[in-house]
């Protein structure tokens, strides 16, 4: 089934792109939540304008972004979490985990923008990806500590 997308849609297209998709995900997901729409010379009109206005917000919001985006560059943060004496972690470290972190620092940034290929699950130093929004991504570098259990060792 063929679409006019009415919002950008990560992995499938940006506002005005018409793309196929199946219809199930279009009858049940796309269309519901207004995020596309059956294409038309009309719809076509109308999106065209909504794309200029969209444009228009871009470079506003890109404009204030930039400053962010050069502070989460320079920004660095530490995670301590439990591991064994190997540095292999009990559980693991997640883009929520980063992004809560990053958020007490006062960055605005929320999970969905921290670009984890898998969880974090032994100690060390990472950069991270952050995508503040499609055209916009810096690194911010995590480091993964062993916590300090407080208990007294054994000497």
């Amino acid at each position: 089934m063929e679409l006019l997308l009415k919002k950008n849609i990560d992995k499938l297209g940006r506002i005005g792109d018409i793309v196929k998709v199946k219809e199930g995900y279009a009858r049940n997901y796309l269309l519901p939540q207004g995020l596309a729409t059956t294409v038309s010379p009309a719809n076509l009109k109308q999106i065209e304008k909504e794309k200029i206005k969209m444009e228009l917000q871009l470079k506003q919001e890109i404009e204030q972004l930039q400053g962010v985006l050069e502070k989460i560059s320079a920004a660095s943060c530490t995670i301590p979490a439990k591991a064994n004496e190997e540095g292999r972690l009990f559980g693991s470290v997640t883009a929520v985990h980063i992004a809560e972190l990053l958020a007490k620092e006062g960055y605005p940034v929320r999970h969905e923008m921290v670009k984890l290929d898998n969880p974090i699950k032994e100690c060390g130093d990472f950069d991270v990806t952050i995508a503040l929004n499609l055209e916009l991504q810096t690194t911010c570098k995590v480091s993964v500590v062993k916590e300090d259990t407080g208990a007294p060792e054994n000497t």
